[in-house]
């Protein structure tokens, strides 16, 4: 089982739209996925076609301890699972300050269920908080969305360090699997040079596959759809399908 926080102190980057893809795309290969929802907005959860307030247990409820990984996860219609966020998920950032080993609890659920998934993917909330390092202790590595703008290096630069900083303390495996381009216009030249210089910073970290700006990938949550069933032949579907493969190559490898 390989666990990816999809995470980005900045907000609005596509980490949502990237792990409910992901997810579905990961699935579409045959894969037996996880995607765990662990921002209190609940995107994640709305995207996959779930509707939040009837989505109860959520991830709250396992984090402290008052339900297991099999009574808060459920079925999507897209070939991959889903443990749900509502905004009851806020709470947790208080009730988790009191309780035993609090950085370790969803690393702990997952460990469990080790046999079950081929990779669980969680979409972290834009902001390094209980929630956030939770997952950042349970995964193996981060994927990092990003858009080719100024700001977004310097975020990168704040990202990086706090990586570095759960390494030392509470994950010592943690490692950057890859940097993932975003709402991409290769027309603009400042995104040309911030990808240029992404490439000469992280070299191979830095995915081939590139997300573009797309219309229908901006549409598919409002249906509670990946893009992939929404439109299968739209550019940020092939995006997505394509990282998929190159996800699955690298693990190979």
């Amino acid at each position: 089982m390989k666990v990816l926080a999809i995470t980005n102190q900045k907000g609005g980057v596509g980490k949502t739209t990237t792990a409910v893809n992901l997810a579905a795309s990961l699935g579409a290969e045959g894969k037996r996925v996880l995607l765990i929802d662990m921002d209190p907005q609940g995107n994640a959860t709305t995207g996959s076609g779930i509707f939040k307030k009837e989505a109860l247990p959520t991830v709250y409820q396992l984090l402290i301890g008052a339900a297991t990984l099999q009574e808060v996860c459920l079925n999507t219609d897209f070939a991959f699972d889903v443990l749900p966020a509502n905004r009851e998920l806020a709470g947790a950032e208080v009730e988790l300050v009191e309780l035993e080993q609090r950085e370790f609890r969803l690393k702990n659920a997952l460990h469990a269920n080790r046999e079950q998934y081929d990779f669980v993917l969680i979409d972290c909330p834009p902001a390094l908080n209980m929630l956030t390092v939770n997952a950042l202790v349970a995964a193996d590595s981060v994927l990092i969305p990003m858009q080719c703008e100024y700001y977004a290096l310097e975020g990168l630069s704040d990202l990086v360090e706090t990586l570095r900083k759960v390494r030392n303390h509470l994950n010592s495996r943690l490692e950057i699997e890859g940097l993932l381009r975003t709402m991409y216009n290769g027309q603009s030249t400042l995104t040309q040079q911030v990808s240029s210089e992404l490439e000469s910073h992280f070299g191979d970290k830095v995915y081939r596959t590139i997300v573009p700006r797309n219309v229908r990938l901006a549409e598919a949550p409002s249906y509670g759809k990946p893009v992939i069933a929404f439109d299968k032949n739209s550019k940020g579907a092939q995006a997505y399908s394509a990282l998929a493969k190159e996800i699955l190559e690298r693990a190979a490898q």
